[in-house]
């Protein structure tokens, strides 16, 4: 049987001396599938995470003139106003987001890994595990961020908007954007965006390896194993961990990316202007206190939990497929 090993570009066939090394074009679609199968699954958690971060008013049932008042009431508010389908809302430039970023994320952090085994000292390489990782892992967001950042401004539009639509469609979206507000709204909130992606991915890389050392050394004997519940576990704890870190940025960011959309979210309630992430985030502390930087925070950390366990599964499992076609030619 074939393990993936996330480190390297080397998996080793258990029971056997032979290697078979990735092409970074393996790495890209284990990456764009892996993004592609999860986000599929998880869209619903996205749509009400984005709509809970827009919102001005109290997510709570106490609150007379929230929108959304919790997730179950979110979910019957979005089907019975909107249709199960709302559900899905933004899906296509979402996919076009998760496979594109997928792929850049994992094939960046394969090689910038790969690399630093090379050039950097092996005694550093082998003391400094987890600040490698996280590096890597951060660098790897930061050119998956930016390489897929309009299909995440396109998705946070279609999502955001409520009835009847701005937006017909991702086509229609991208040339009103360009028409009205120009190419660079294709790029607001990017500044914000790295910030918090920067370190996300690179807690996530560098979490997973961690919760992978302590799985292997309390419950496997053999360090190279990587199952199905290990790789979705794992992957699932790193993602609580990296995401309840950042979260408040993740939230600015959304609020910055709807910057010149109010017309369509008058309807959600109150909406502001902001010209910036300090001044994003002095107003949401000083109109929504300290907790209102975590507002979607559940449905967020739901689905940091589900996605991340997700990505990581899938990525390895499509590593695997590839592998074995490796060897059969």
């Amino acid at each position: 049987m074939l393990f993936p090993n996330l480190r390297g570009s080397v998996i080793m066939a258990e029971g056997s001396c032979s290697k078979i090394k990735f092409h970074e074009l393996d790495y890209a679609i284990a990456g764009a599938v892996s993004g592609f199968v999860t986000r599929t699954l998880f869209q619903p958690l996205d749509v009400i995470k984005i709509r809970f971060q827009l919102q001005i008013e109290p997510i709570t049932e106490l609150s007379k003139r929230a929108k959304y008042k919790g997730m179950i009431h979110a979910f019957h508010c979005i089907r019975m106003e909107e249709g199960i389908q709302a559900l899905w809302k933004g899906i296509v430039p979402a996919q076009f987001l998760s496979t594109t970023y997928g792929a850049l994320q994992f094939t960046a952090f394969e090689v910038l890994t790969e690399e630093a085994s090379i050039y950097l000292p092996a005694k550093f390489h082998s003391d400094a595990k987890p600040l490698i990782n996280f590096t890597c892992g951060a660098l790897a967001g930061a050119v998956a961020t930016t390489g897929s950042f309009p299909f995440d401004v396109l998705r946070t539009r279609l999502v955001a908007q409520g009835e009847p639509k701005t937006y017909k469609n991702i086509l229609h979206a991208t040339v009103t954007m360009i028409r009205i507000e120009g190419p660079s709204s294709f790029y607001k909130g990017l500044s914000p965006t790295l910030v918090q992606i920067m370190p996300n991915a690179g807690a996530q890389f560098a979490f997973y390896k961690l919760f992978q050392g302590m799985w292997n050394y309390f419950l496997s004997q053999e360090a190279t194993t990587s199952s199905i519940f290990q790789s979705s576990s794992c992957g699932a704890a790193s993602g609580i961990a990296a995401k309840t870190i950042i979260y408040p940025l993740d939230l600015i960011k959304k609020r910055i990316q709807v910057q010149g959309f109010e017309d369509a979210r008058k309807a959600f309630g109150s909406v502001r202007r902001y010209t910036g992430l300090v001044h994003c985030a002095t107003c949401i502390l000083r109109e929504e206190g300290f907790l209102g930087l975590y507002k979607g925070l559940w449905p967020s950390v739901l689905k940091a939990a589900c996605t991340t366990g997700s990505h990581f599964l899938y990525y390895e499992q499509t590593l695997k497929i590839l592998a074995y076609i490796h060897r059969s030619v």
